[in-house]
């Protein structure tokens, strides 16, 4: 049952038609955006998630949008117990973190997958914003040897604890740095590289791209409107980038959608 529902006889209509069905779960933790216009009705809304769903142990509700560049938002707990440090499962690999501290998209688990599955063991994948590892341990795990970039010191840690407890951390290291100084960091090129980037750095790609080794793939996200994505598989090809694959990953915003390019260097 979806989430409006539970709630047509708790909620007036007019406050109803302010609530987004969409809910962020990560591990046993739901995630909400709830409008200032139901604002009043928290905590029913709260009980509604939980007991649409036995998995849910506690429901945040974000307060603020994602701030600076290690993309944390602000919450405030609506219902239920035990903090909020979670263990989050997805294709057969484990995920532990603190959903206060770090960023983390379950709606992204079918490319974590997606992009794992085209990876061979030979390859040096690099990984800019990696957070707490949802791209880095499936692609160790396919014998890959993998570096991470983070910038965040708490999800380096989130991600050493994870690089573990799936038993790769011998194929991945990790570096604590910003992925826009990568260039000077290392001293290699990679066969590969995943690039989850955050809203608006974009510029990212430059710098990773020259990464890459020629014939070398690069997975690339970027926040678009629709009308906007003819226009951008041309600026990648002018950048020497051809473009194998495009798809939309989902709504973000009212028009805007998280996209996903393959891209070939060439």
């Amino acid at each position: 049952m979806r989430l409006k529902q539970k709630l047509q006889d708790v909620l007036p209509k007019e406050q109803l038609g302010h609530v987004s069905n969409r809910i962020h779960v990560i591990g046993d933790v739901a995630i909400l955006s709830i409008p200032a216009e139901a604002d009043g009705y928290k905590e029913e809304i709260a009980e509604a998630v939980i007991s649409q769903s036995k998995n849910i142990r506690i429901v945040l509700n974000k307060i603020s949008k994602l701030e600076g560049d290690r993309r944390v938002a602000a919450f405030e707990v609506l219902s239920g117990t035990g903090g909020t440090i979670t263990n989050h499962k997805e294709y057969g690999f484990n995920y532990r973190l603190d959903v206060t501290q770090v960023f983390f998209s379950s709606h992204l688990s079918y490319e974590h997958q997606r992009v794992a599955s085209q990876v061979r063991p030979s390859e040096w994948v690099l990984v800019p914003f990696a957070g707490v590892g949802p791209f880095v341990v499936p692609i160790a795990a396919r014998g890959a040897k993998v570096m991470a970039l983070e910038k965040s010191s708490n999800a380096c840690r989130w991600l050493a604890e994870n690089l573990r407890a799936n038993g790769v951390e011998e194929r991945a290291a990790i570096l604590n740095a910003d992925a826009f100084y990568i260039l000077q960091m290392i001293n290699r090129t990679f066969d590969r590289a995943v690039v989850p980037t955050p809203y608006g750095m974009d510029k990212i790609l430059e710098i990773i791209a020259d990464a890459v080794r020629m014939g070398g793939v690069v997975h690339f996200y970027t926040f678009k409107k629709r009308q906007q994505i003819e226009g951008l598989s041309k600026k990648y090809m002018d950048m020497g980038l051809e473009v194998r694959l495009c798809r939309r990953c989902g709504n973000v915003a009212p028009g805007v959608s998280r996209w996903a390019f393959d891209l070939v260097k060439c």
